[in-house]
């Protein structure tokens, strides 16, 4: 199973795809129901294979070719950490895909979501400083 695990990650497969092709090729979880990408991600978590990313082996830039931005690139051009980003994705402030659990986020943000969201962080800057 992990040989075969292994082998289609290499392919560049995702989680959803390998789950798919494992099922067809008659392969069963430890408690016989099939596969999902959920489970493939914990095998791969739990032996170590590296996620496929969109951009291979290269580091995440700024702006991917849609327009959207990486949470790095999204957080330089906000001014915050990229914790921060994180923390607004979960909290549904930013919007974001990732095309599979583990996969760099694509975030999309207009000028205009730019620009209001610069002023929220320049308030909460100039309040925090207050404050203290």
């Amino acid at each position: 199973m992990r040989h075969r695990i292994v082998e289609l990650n290499s392919q560049q497969k995702m989680d959803g795809e390998i789950a798919a092709i494992l099922n067809n090729e008659q392969f069963r979880t430890a408690h016989g129901p099939p596969f999902c990408g959920k489970m493939v991600h914990l095998l791969r978590k739990r032996w170590r294979i590296p996620t496929v990313k969109i951009n291979g082996t290269a580091a995440n830039p700024s702006r991917w070719p849609d327009g959207s931005y990486s949470v790095q690139g999204a957080a330089t051009i906000l001014g915050i950490t990229p914790q921060t980003i994180f923390k607004w994705l979960r909290k549904g402030r930013l919007a974001g895909r990732q095309l599979a659990k583990g996969m760099p986020w694509q975030i999309s943000l207009s000028p205009k979501q730019v620009e209001a969201l610069r002023a929220r962080v320049r308030r909460t800057t100039r309040f925090t400083r207050e404050a203290s």
